[in-house]
């Protein structure tokens, strides 16, 4: 084959068949080898598709892809056209891809994307929580010190939060969760994505793990949950109270005003403005001694 390689990511259907794209047919199709979690899969996909199998299927998953990367490489380097697929969505997010693209482009061949379906996108629209800015976390680590680390995090994150979870352990990370973040937070359980019974249930995380614990779920899920609410800000009293500490600690006005703003969240410049306005007063100085009166 003539010209560059390149590694070419395709999106898969989540699902449904019918999200196959004309363009992910046409590379795969055009593809001279194909890296891919499970070969059955992907073969069952090329032939929905009708594409005749003539090139080879390389298992690239959690355990193969750095292994594969210099037989990958070396295709590139003979002007192959490398696809990446995996069981659903898009390589390299919570899925194998990632290190391929990462040596791919430190080796200098071109990085090509057929996007499409992808589940985490899917569950936030559908969710019916803010999509302006969210946080994606894939798979939450499953114990230790780690865990604890990342949950911690999350519960002062005021974007949506998006993350994936394997049914048997679907209720313990509600319950993390709800135990963190607060048993009333808004979140949404995403399944079965695309497919004849795909199923959202929506409430708070509270009521979402009495409903894991007895559904017996099935099927990878998409959990969606609230970003947390915006902190309330220090009332005019607080910032003064704060103030008034640090000045009598014998800072200057401006340094008190500094020290208040950080620790309530507040402006600079409303702290000095309120430190300079309405300062707590100095106490009132000593009486100077009495002259003794004079005999005339």
């Amino acid at each position: 084959m003539s010209g560059p390689g390149a590694l070419v990511l395709v999106a898969t259907p989540i699902g449904n068949l019918g999200d196959l794209s004309p363009r992910a047919v046409e590379a795969l199709r055009d593809a001279d080898a194909i890296c891919c979690e499970d070969t059955r899969r992907t073969g069952r996909l090329l032939d929905h598709a009708g594409i005749a199998r003539r090139m080879p299927l390389l298992v690239v998953n959690d355990h193969t892809e750095a292994t594969r990367i210099g037989e990958v490489l070396q295709r590139l380097a003979r002007g192959e056209r490398v696809a990446v697929v995996t069981d659903a969505g898009m390589p390299g997010v919570s899925d194998p891809g990632e290190r391929l693209v990462r040596a791919t482009i430190a080796a200098g061949h071109p990085v090509a994307v057929v996007p499409g379906p992808s589940a985490a996108i899917t569950a936030l629209v559908a969710s019916g929580l803010p999509t302006g800015r969210f946080a994606f976390e894939g798979f939450l680590p499953r114990k230790g010190s780690g865990r604890a680390e990342r949950l911690e995090a999350l519960r002062t994150e005021r974007r949506t939060i998006v993350l994936y979870e394997a049914p048997h352990r679907l209720a313990r990370t509600l319950a993390d969760l709800a135990g963190v973040l607060g048993a009333d937070r808004s979140a949404v359980l995403a399944r079965e994505l695309t497919k004849l019974h795909e199923e959202l249930v929506r409430g708070p995380l509270g009521e979402l793990v009495r409903w894991a614990e007895a559904a017996e779920p099935r099927g990878e899920f998409v959990v969606v949950v609230e970003g947390a609410p915006e902190a309330e800000e220090a009332s005019d009293d607080e910032v003064r109270a704060a103030l008034r500490a640090a000045l009598d600690r014998g800072l200057s006005t401006r340094d008190a005003a500094a020290e208040a703003a950080d620790a309530l969240g507040v402006s600079k410049r409303r702290a000095y403005a309120l430190a300079t306005t309405s300062s707590p007063p100095s106490p009132p100085s000593p009486p100077s001694p009495r002259r003794p009166l004079r005999p005339h």
